[in-house]
């Protein structure tokens, strides 16, 4: 059998595997099919969010080589993609991901530096697709990252490392992108959540619940939906000592 049937074989079985949230067996199938076509678009840019949910699967706070070196090599299959298919949303949108995640085992110098890129390749993936809900995401929270440091560290990112990005974010833009991304996805778990902890930032602790009471009552559909519901509950709990009985 020609090699190109072989790679959309695996493709197919990956995607397949992919989408049943059976990722080890995703990734045999799609790393078989990048082998095959290094240039594959879907291929690559499905590994490396296949790669990027296996490793979420490990707790951010927990130290694990591993996972981090799974975060980089997602990020260089997402740059395949990319270079593959420039005016392909999907790549950027897991480029985007991947940068974000390959940047919590970097310094803090890298990881300002590599923020205005998260920010390029969120913006590419919307305005190729207007209606990506997870680029909305990616966007709404770089906005609230950077408005959660401290004056101090935006000073000296800003004035000292080369940051002046960071002069685009505000906690306006961050909400205004997370209510897109729930509009655009309402039964979306992780754009609620996300979405209640920027209106908590912001100390909008009824809007917040309201965003809490509908997680709680969707059902958990991807694999992180658990853990997200989990957070929720506790994000509820302090939200409620500031609401009045």
């Amino acid at each position: 059998m020609p090699a190109t049937l072989v790679a959309q074989d695996a493709l197919l079985l990956g995607t397949r595997a992919m989408e049943g949230h059976d990722f080890q067996t995703a990734r045999r199938h799609l790393e078989e099919a990048t082998r095959l076509e290094p240039a594959s678009y879907e291929a690559n840019w499905r590994l490396a969010a296949v790669l990027l949910d296996i490793g979420k699967q490990v707790p951010e706070e927990r130290r694990d080589p591993a996972r981090d070196s799974l975060y980089v090599v997602a990020e260089s299959y997402a740059r395949r993609a990319t270079a593959a298919k420039p005016e392909g949303a999907d790549g950027h949108f897991i480029l985007a991901n991947a940068i974000g995640r390959t940047s919590l085992t970097k310094s803090k110098k890298e990881r300002i530096q590599r923020a205005a890129e998260i920010r390029a390749e969120a913006l590419r993936a919307i305005e190729i697709d207007p209606k990506h809900d997870g680029a909305y995401h990616v966007l709404g929270r770089w906005h609230a990252e950077i408005q959660r440091l401290s004056s101090l560290e935006r000073f000296f990112a800003k004035n000292f490392m080369g940051a002046a990005i960071f002069n685009e974010a505000s906690w306006d833009e961050a909400e205004r992108l997370l209510r897109v991304a729930v509009d655009l996805r309402p039964q979306w778990v992780y754009h609620r959540l996300d979405l209640a902890l920027i209106l908590a930032d912001r100390q909008k602790w009824s809007e917040a619940k309201t965003q809490l009471d509908v997680i709680a009552q969707l059902p958990p559909v991807e694999p992180m939906d658990a853990t997200y519901k989990r957070q929720a509950l506790a994000l509820a709990a302090r939200v409620a000592t500031h609401l009045k009985p």
